[in-house]
């Protein structure tokens, strides 16, 4: 009898939605800065908008806040979306983690944790989500 191999099941990593209430700082490779807010946030990646999109994989260091804390991961830029925000337009574009380190990764985690549990508990109160702590507020470099 022939053997077919089970396709091998990857759990997606949780991810929150942040809804660009948070500010993140891309920097590119040639130096340039440029500002945008992140959407959604996993320890894998996230999706930010932008005024602008950048190419597909281009690198960049970011720097996003994370609770206390500052994370500066580099990523990878992945396929820009055109979408319409407010009357202007604008790009959200997602983004992979290509180096976390592990001390990163298990702040991204804590929060992403915290973030998801508040979210779950205002959901099941029937509240809607509130407004981002200011620890989670980036200001510009």
């Amino acid at each position: 009898m022939p053997h077919f191999p089970q396709p091998q099941l990857s759990t997606r990593a949780p991810r929150v939605n942040l809804r660009g209430r948070i500010s993140a700082i891309i920097q590119l490779e040639n130096g340039r800065q440029v500002q945008a807010k992140l959407h959604q946030l996993s320890v894998t990646g996230g999706l930010l908008e932008l005024p602008a999109y950048l190419d597909e994989r281009c690198k960049v260091d970011l720097t996003i806040a994370v609770g206390l804390s500052i994370v500066r991961p580099q990523a990878q830029m992945l396929f820009p979306m055109c979408v319409k925000m407010c009357g202007a337009h604008g790009y959200l574009q997602p983004f992979r983690f290509t180096r976390l380190w592990a001390e990163e990764r298990h702040m991204l985690d804590l929060e992403i944790t915290q973030l998801l549990k508040q979210t779950m508990a205002r959901s099941i109160a029937g509240l809607p989500s509130g407004p981002v702590p200011s620890r989670f507020k980036l200001e510009p470099l």
